[in-house]
């Protein structure tokens, strides 16, 4: 018999939703180019961005699309939300291998990018933690 949602899940559902809608967000204004949202960053982190492969383009659309996904079948309290936060991580921690050993991400982006990167990491091992949780107690079905 499934356990009853807690009111913790609802919580951690809708602040990774709004997450990862932020992430979202970012990323549709990078990859449109908005000039408004995109003239905050210098002209260096611009070629830096708009010059990524289409792997770690693919990838970087990967772990967004999919930590949005995992998000909302959270709150719908679907077991596959593990799997999709899974494949976020996966996705992420191959953009961070591009952004950080393959490339100069770090002398671009400085020591606020990659601190934010590790926030970022944290928070979608936390909630693959999380989801593997919920599923394993029978919250998620």
């Amino acid at each position: 018999m499934p356990e009853k949602t807690p009111i913790h899940l609802w919580i951690v559902g809708i602040l990774s939703l709004l997450w990862n809608a932020m992430g979202a967000f970012d990323y549709v204004m990078t990859q449109t180019r908005n000039q408004t949202y995109m003239a905050k960053f210098t002209p260096e982190q611009l070629e830096y961005f708009y010059g990524f492969p289409t792997w770690v383009e693919f990838f970087w659309a990967l772990a967004i699309w999919s930590s949005v996904a995992g998000s909302v079948l959270l709150l719908l309290r679907r077991s596959w939300a593990l799997p999709v936060f899974g494949v976020s991580f996966v996705a992420m921690l191959i953009t961070t291998v591009h952004n950080y050993a393959l490339s100069n991400g770090m002398e671009v982006t400085g020591v606020f990018g990659m601190i934010f990167s590790a926030i970022i990491f944290v928070v979608a091992l936390l909630l693959v933690v999380y989801s593997r949780s919920m599923t394993a107690r029978g919250v998620l079905r």
